[in-house]
């Protein structure tokens, strides 16, 4: 099963998919990486979840229409 966490780099997002990646789901992450809070905290955050085959990351904003429907045509 192949889940879609938006925002996988903030707190929330970041712990809910090191939690689906632990019990073996397929996490896409989407963050737009905005610079809400520290943008090198996001990205430690991102190097980590990488180290776990089953995650994929898209630089993404909800927002894009355009790119999230290809995103979903593609999975």
């Amino acid at each position: 099963m192949k889940i879609l966490v938006t925002g996988c780099s903030g707190f929330i997002g970041f712990n809910l998919s090191k939690l689906l990646l632990e019990k073996k789901y397929t996490v896409i992450g989407i963050d737009n990486l905005n610079r809400y809070y520290d943008i090198d905290l996001k990205k430690n955050r991102l190097k980590i979840l990488k180290k776990n085959k089953l995650f994929e990351f898209k630089k993404l904003d909800i927002c894009d229409y355009k790119n999230l429907k290809l995103l979903f045509k593609k999975k």
